[in-house]
C-alpha cells in the first residue's frame, strides 16, 4: 500500500465516494486523524491529512508518531509526503516544486522516535528513500535535491535564522518534515517529499510573511500536485527494491 500525507491546504486527494473507506487508528501513540483509503490504478491508496482537515493541529502540535504508525498498521510501505516550504533563495520562486534530498532538524520539543525503551541509532546517509524520491523526479517537473530545513514554528523564522540556514546549505524551510521521516525510517517505510515553496523567506520576501500568500499558491497549484502524485502512484514499482526496507539492521545498540 501506497501512502500519501498531505500538508497544508491539501486535506483530500480525491473526491469521497462509494468507492472510499475512511479510517481512524489507534495507536499506542494517539489517534490518528481520519485516512481516506482507495485505489488507484490497481494499486491501494491511504490518504491522510497531516494536519486535519481545516488545519486544526498546527506543526508543532501534529501527532507525528501517531500518524506514522497508523499508516504502517494499514500497511503503508512507502510514504510519498507533501510540505508545504519557504525558499531561502531567490531562484527558487514561489510556486516551484521541490523534492529534497537531505534535511537540518531545527524542532526542538518533538517527540522524535519510536524507541524510548532500547536505543536505536537509524542511519541516516540518504535521509530520504532514493529509489522513491527517483519515481518522484520522473513523475512531473521539480527541483532535483535540495536541504529540506525544518523549525519548531509556529511562527516564522527571523532574518538571523535564514542567514544561518543559507550559511549551513538550507534550501527551504518548513515546519512539517520532521521527525516524520525519520519515524518512517524506524518503521523500514520508505519516504520522500514533494515541497511546494509557498513563498520567499523573512529578508529574501520583499515585504511582510503571511500564511495567507502560502494558501494562495496552494489552491494555484493543488491540481499540478495532485497530478504530480497520481503519476508518482502509477510508476512505482510492486517491488521494493531500496536500503529504507532493512534500516534498523545494525541500528540497535548490543
Amino acid at each position: 500500500m501506497i501512502g500519501i500525507i498531505g500538508g497544508t491546504g491539501f486535506y483530500t486527494l480525491v473526491e469521497r465516494g462509494k468507492e472510499i473507506e475512511s479510517r481512524i487508528i489507534e495507536t499506542p501513540y494517539g489517534e490518528s486523524p481520519s485516512i481516506s483509503l482507495f485505489t488507484l490504478g490497481m494499486k491501494r491508496v491511504a490518504f491522510m491529512p497531516r494536519h486535519k482537515e481545516g488545519h486544526q493541529h498546527p506543526p508543532h502540535m501534529i501527532n507525528y508518531r501517531a500518524n506514522v504508525y497508523a499508516l504502517k498498521e494499514l500497511g503503508v510501505e512507502r510514504i510519498i509526503a507533501t510540505n508545504a516550504v519557504g525558499s531561502l533563495h531567490e531562484h527558487i520562486k514561489p510556486g516551484d516544486f521541490l523534492v529534497p534530498n537531505d534535511f537540518l532538524d531545527f524542532t526542538s520539543r518533538r517527540k522524535s522516535t519510536f524507541h524510548n525503551q532500547k536505543t536505536i541509532h537509524v542511519d541516516v546517509t540518504q535521509p530520504y528513500c532514493p529509489h522513491l524520491r527517483e519515481i518522484l523526479l520522473k513523475s512531473g517537473q521539480m527541483i532535483d535535491g535540495g536541504v529540506y530545513v525544518c523549525t519548531e514554528g509556529p511562527r516564522f523564522e527571523t532574518p538571523a535564522e535564514i542567514e544561518m540556514f543559507r550559511i549551513l546549505g538550507g534550501t527551504v524551510v518548513g515546519m512539517t518534515g520532521l521527525p516524520e521521516a525519520v519515524l518512517a525510517r524506524e518503521l523500514e517505510m520508505c519516504y520522500a517529499s514533494i515541497s511546494l515553496v509557498g513563498n520567499y523567506a523573512a529578508s529574501i520576501s520583499p515585504g511582510k510573511v503571511t500564511i495567507d500568500e502560502v494558501f494562495q499558491i496552494m489552491e494555484e497549484k493543488k491540481k499540478e500536485l495532485t497530478s504530480l502524485i497520481y503519476n508518482s502512484i502509477r510508476n512505482i514499482s510492486s517491488v521494493r527494491n531500496c536500503p529504507c526496507q532493512c534500516a534498523l539492521e545494525g541500528a540497535e545498540l548490543g
